[in-house]
């Protein structure tokens, strides 16, 4: 499988109380043309950031350093035109429709506004073309939701509106930030099998960030899991949750409630997230690490391979068949 999207040694910091602060700390992943890739962790750990910088989103005098490639073209040397074109081939489906669809702007007009200025499709032709996007994610009707405003769709609705004005433009990669969170587990459902299967459809190469591991598993290729703006493991998302190589990776594993099985108590990860700007010197996880040693806060430990894994610690092997008992 070709790589689309190539993220190298990625660091990010943004400006905060008069000074920069490190968001994004030697981020390096890869995604395949048409693979789907899982981005996991706690709040805070870089998910969002981390797809925010291939975006060229972040925020005013943020720095980037490393490299972000998309099918070969430097991302963070582009300007004008050329970051333009990027944002058409990398689309985002965000975390909550209501607060990314202007609220007194039509559904049609929302939906149909970059074929019209960007690629001088008429307004008749993009409406035909939102119409029956909008039918092949699961809203009928769409010459009447055209008409109407975002306040008059439920949140399953809009996310699937928003969803298809992300493939409208038929990008090469999608960036899901989250996009089931604020709905009802049903509709989460009906969304992920909708984009999971609109993806396979038009071999679109998909980032998935999520708190969910299972809905991680269930839907991508691979996962990268992320703590304190660091990548801690990447591998197969199938063998994930059985054979995790980092203790991190394994401690949530070990959190999470199982329907099938029941437990007086879920096992919780002692401490308190950190974030990439206030992690200390060595292992960022160490201070809330069961197997941690004095050799942990010393030094960084550095990305290395273990069997189809990708770990970021220096006591990986003893991790392996370390998931759910």
């Amino acid at each position: 499988m070709s790589s689309l999207l190539e993220v190298d040694h990625l660091t990010v910091r943004l400006l905060g109380e008069g000074q920069l602060r490190t968001a994004l700390d030697d981020v390096s992943l890869v995604v395949g043309a048409g693979e789907a890739v899982g981005l996991v962790g706690e709040s805070g750990s870089g998910k969002s950031m981390t797809a925010r910088a291939i975006a060229r989103l972040l925020p005013p005098k943020a720095t980037a350093e490393g490299s972000v490639t998309l099918d070969g073209e430097d991302v963070l040397s582009l300007d004008g035109k050329a970051l333009r074109r990027l944002r058409e081939q990398v689309a985002i489906v965000f975390q909550d429709p209501r607060a990314h669809i202007n609220p007194v702007r039509r559904i049609g007009d929302f939906m149909t506004e970059a074929l019209r200025t960007n690629h001088g499709v008429s307004a008749r032709e993009a409406d035909a073309r939102a119409i029956r996007l909008l039918a092949e994610v699961g809203v009928p009707d769409g010459s009447r939701r055209l008409r109407q405003y975002p306040h008059e769709l439920s949140g399953g609705l809009l996310q699937r509106v928003m969803i298809a004005a992300a493939l409208l433009v038929e990008p090469k990669l999608l960036l899901a930030d989250e996009p089931t969170t604020a709905l009802d587990v049903t509709t989460q459902a009906e969304v992920m099998a909708i984009l999971d299967e609109l993806r396979r459809e038009r071999g679109l190469a998909l980032l998935f960030i999520t708190h969910d591991l299972d809905l991680a598993g269930a839907v991508c290729d691979r996962t990268v899991v992320m703590y304190a703006g660091q990548v801690m493991e990447m591998q197969r998302s199938a063998s994930l949750h059985s054979h995790a190589r980092h203790p991190y990776t394994t401690a949530l594993v070990r959190a999470r409630p199982e329907v099938a099985s029941t437990a007086p108590r879920l096992t919780a990860i002692r401490g308190r997230p950190l974030s990439a700007f206030e992690a200390p010197q060595g292992c960022v996880f160490a201070s809330r690490c069961d197997l941690a040693i004095d050799e942990c806060t010393v030094a960084r430990p550095e990305l290395h391979q273990i069997g189809e894994a990708t770990v970021r610690c220096i006591r990986a092997h003893e991790c392996g068949d370390r998931g759910r008992d």
